[in-house]
Order: C-alpha cells, then sequence, then structure tokens
C-alpha cells in the first residue's frame, strides 16, 4: 500500500475531529468520548473482549463498571473493532455484521440502520460510521430520561443528531474552528452532524493510517524484511493453513462475511423479537438465514495491537484465534470462561456466561462452520504468529496528531 491507496484528508477538518474524538461533549451523558473504547494506548481499541461503554470509569482493562444510580446497564455486546486504515479506498463495508455499506436502497447512498433519514452532505463510509455510536444506548447516548439526546433516540434517530451539533457549534472554540476548516461553513450556526462527522472521518483517517511493517517492506521488494520464523509463517498463512482464503488483498481482508464458531458469551446483539443474549452476526442486518453466525473479515494490519480477538473478544492472544481458526468446534468445547477479558461486573454475571446454557442455541451455533479444519504443528503455529506479528508497522505507536491533552468542552480526557 501506499498513501495514494487512501482517501485524501483536509488536515484542518482532522485537527478538529481529533479533539471530537477525545470530547465528551458528543455523548448524552457528557461522560464517554471515543477516545475511550478507541484509545490511542490500546492501539485504537479497549484491550477488552467486550467493551464497557457509557456508566463506566476509566480506560482499557482498568475500565469499571461504575457505580450507584450511573452505573452500566449492560456489557457491549461486541468487542471494539480497531480503526486501522479505515481510510483505504478499497473499504465497502464497516461494522461487525456490515451494516453499514454502500448502497442506493434509500437514495443517499447508503445502506444503514438510520435508512433514509441518515443525513446529507457525509463524506463517505467513516463518516457515517462515526454517528452511530453517539446514538447507541450503551455506548454514547445514556438511557431513556437521562438526557436530551437518549430521549431524542427514543423518538427516531435523526432526533439527537441536531442536539448532538448544537452541542459542539455553540462552544466558541468548535465554531471558529469549523467556519475555518469548511468552505461552506460562513457562521458557527451552520454546523451540522454531517460536518462533525465529517471531522471524525478524516481524523481517523489519517490517525489510523499505517503501512511501515516489515512485511510491507518485504511487498516492496526487500527479501530480508522478514525474518526466517515470520517468512516461514507467511508462507504458511497463504498456504496450507489457508488464512488467505479470506484474508486477503492490501487489507488483509476480503470484507465478506464468516462463521467461526467462537464461544459464545455477553448480552448479544440481540434483535427487537430476539428473547434472549444471543448474537446472530449478518442475519440481524440481511434477514437471511443462510447468514446466521456470519461476521466480517477483520484486516490484520497491526493486528498484534489490538487483542482480544474475534466478535466478541473471546481469545486475548493471536495464538489462541489461531488454534481456533484451524478447528473451531473443537476449540469451542475446550474454552473457558476466564479466558475473556471482562472486567468484574457482579450485577451483570447472571448473564455473562447465559447463553453458554441454551443447549439449542448452542447447537445452531455449532452447525454453522465456513471453516475446515487444518492441522498445524505447534512450531508452524509459532511461525504463523512471528508473521502476524511482522504486520505492525514501525511507526504504528507513533500516531501523526495523538490523543490531545484538552478539548474544547473543558470536559476531562481519558
Amino acid at each position: 500500500m501506499t498513501d495514494a491507496d487512501f482517501l485524501p484528508v483536509n488536515m484542518a477538518q482532522a485537527g478538529i475531529g481529533q479533539l471530537l474524538f477525545y470530547d465528551k461533549i458528543l455523548s448524552g451523558n457528557r461522560n464517554i468520548s471515543c477516545g475511550t473504547c478507541h484509545h490511542h494506548d490500546h492501539g485504537g481499541s479497549d484491550g477488552l473482549s467486550l467493551g464497557i461503554g457509557e456508566g463506566g470509569v476509566g480506560v482499557g482493562p482498568k475500565r469499571t463498571g461504575g457505580s450507584g444510580d450511573n452505573r452500566i446497564k449492560k456489557r457491549i455486546s461486541r468487542n471494539a473493532p480497531a480503526l486501522w486504515n479505515l481510510g483505504h479506498k478499497d473499504i465497502s463495508v464497516l461494522f461487525h455484521d456490515g451494516r453499514l455499506s454502500f448502497s442506493d436502497a434509500y437514495d443517499n447512498g447508503f445502506n444503514s440502520p438510520a435508512e433514509e433519514w441518515l443525513p446529507p452532505g457525509l463524506s463517505g463510509l467513516l463518516a457515517a460510521q462515526a454517528l452511530f455510536p453517539l446514538t447507541a444506548q450503551f455506548e454514547m447516548a445514556g438511557n431513556p430520561k437521562e438526557n436530551e439526546i437518549a430521549g431524542a433516540v427514543h423518538d427516531r434517530i435523526d432526533a439527537a443528531w441536531p442536539i448532538i451539533a448544537k452541542r459542539v457549534r455553540t462552544i466558541p472554540a468548535y465554531g471558529k474552528m469549523f467556519v475555518e476548516a469548511f468552505d461552506h461553513i460562513d457562521e458557527p450556526e451552520q454546523v451540522t452532524i454531517s460536518e462533525i462527522g465529517n471531522a471524525l472521518a478524516a481524523f481517523i483517517a489519517v490517525e489510523w493510517r499505517n503501512h511501515d511493517s516489515p512485511y510491507d517492506r518485504w511487498l516492496s521488494g526487500d527479501p530480508t524484511a522478514l525474518d526466517p520464523k515470520a517468512d516461514a509463517g507467511r508462507e504458511l498463512f497463504f498456504g496450507a493453513a489457508g488464512c488467505g482464503g479470506c484474508h486477503n488483498g492490501p487489507l488483509l481482508t476480503d470484507q465478506s462475511f464468516h462463521a467461526l464458531a467462537l464461544p459464545s458469551f455477553g448480552p448479544g446483539r440481540t434483535r427487537r423479537f430476539d428473547p434472549y443474549a444471543r448474537d446472530v452476526g449478518r442475519m440481524a442486518e440481511s434477514d437471511r438465514l443462510e447468514d446466521a453466525y456470519r461476521f466480517r473479515t477483520p484486516a490484520l494490519r497491526n493486528v498484534a495491537l489490538t487483542a482480544p480477538y474475534g466478535h466478541n473478544g473471546a481469545y486475548p492472544t493471536l495464538e489462541g484465534i489461531i488454534r481456533h481458526h484451524l478447528d473451531p468446534l473443537a476449540a469451542r468445547e475446550t474454552w473457558q470462561p476466564d479466558t475473556a477479558r471482562l472486567p468484574e461486573v457482579p450485577w451483570l454475571e447472571h448473564v455473562d456466561f447465559v447463553i453458554r446454557n441454551d443447549t439449542r442455541e448452542e447447537e445452531r451455533q455449532r452447525r454453522a462452520v465456513d471453516i475446515i479444519p487444518v492441522s498445524l504443528t505447534d512450531l508452524e503455529v509459532q511461525q504463523i504468529v512471528a508473521f502476524l506479528e511482522s504486520l505492525t508497522g514501525e511507526s504504528a505507536l507513533s500516531r501523526p496528531l495523538g490523543r490531545p491533552e484538552k478539548v474544547p468542552s473543558g470536559l476531562w480526557v481519558d
């Protein structure tokens, strides 16, 4: 990959996005930011299997469920996805279940949870994606009756975005920056949620762009860029192990959906009529039975920085998720709940693993597997681990903008 493979970025807009990314003003109760769950200290993720959203305290593996009336009501149902290289021109679908993609289904260029109510003027998929955590009850919006944003979302998803936009543009520093960074904005009153989404997208696109790994040097013609162990892993990855069947192309993802029979736990991403804590994956978006339990193939650059792995973060190590791929059903049977990185939340313990007691649901998930088992030696597994580690960029931990020390709202920065 080269910089030419990425969408162009307006750096003035990215500078606004950097501040907004860590500013809790975007959340209903002003207590969580995008950066809380996609933090620089954790490779753009949070280091947890399932995140702790609105109401939690702290960052990363040390984050707690909060206390008193403000404590969390539910864990986030899926692992916080990595942000690396989301500004690449090839990106065509986002979220674990692919519920955001390019489409003419609603005459606005996108197929999204907002359907025809997605606001106009968004720069692309990344800008659209940035808007949805703001309206998610357990991620950033909060619970109905707690704040005006959560209440508006309860009416209809697009009712909340004007409220968020007004919060931002009425802060003088933000208003001035938007006027300077956007040619069509002459005064702060013109700032809408679309400009906010575009600024966040610009920041994410430039901040998490990275393609200077040893593997990139190898692709550029340096035969010594990979050490022998990683090079052996590369041959296995694209050869006998079969990993390259799904993890291919410049981003090492086919951007399609596959069922891996990962161990089930957590609250599930239940649909409106689901009676219990399950996650049917792509089927929740497509309503097609054949899509049940299938999830989007993740991109793998800098994957060593974004543990734990899987749509629910079932495995804390690269070796663990690799061994699961080699024999999903056997790995599922031997997986233990203490493998998951779940901060202790006593009032949710009764639901954390309840799905594992549903024998019929467990059997449905076991029947939906797209992987044929492969036998590898321990050495070969370690070689694949070494190859995945070679996908880490040399500058991955040195980002162009970084985490701001303060934000215009005056709220604390995680």
